[in-house]
C-alpha cells in the first residue's frame, strides 16, 4: 500500500470514528520534523530519514508502508497514554 492510499484509508477511518481522529493527529503531531516551520513545504511532517528508520526497525524494510491496523492500534495506544 502506498503512502497517499494509507493516508486516505486512514482519513475515512477518521471521519467513521472521531475519537480516532484526534488520536491520529496526535500522533502526526508527534511526528513532526524538528522546525518544520523553517523548511519547505513549512508542513509539521516527519522526516524521511525518520519514516523509514522507523520502518526498518518495525518491520525490517526501510521502504515497508505500515498496515493500516497497526497504524490505528498505535495511535489508540499513545492516545490513551496522553
Amino acid at each position: 500500500m502506498t503512502w497517499l492510499r494509507l493516508g486516505g484509508k486512514l482519513a475515512l477511518r477518521a471521519l467513521a470514528h472521531p475519537s480516532l481522529a484526534v488520536d491520529l493527529l496526535r500522533v502526526s503531531w508527534r511526528f513532526r520534523r524538528r522546525r518544520w516551520y523553517a523548511h519547505p513545504p513549512f508542513l509539521p511532517i516527519p522526516a524521511k530519514e525518520y519514516i523509514r528508520w522507523r520502518m526498518y526497525t518495525a518491520y525490517g524494510d526501510a521502504d515497508a508502508s505500515p498496515p493500516i491496523s497497526d497504524v490505528v492500534r498505535y495511535a489508540r495506544w499513545a492516545g490513551r497514554r496522553s
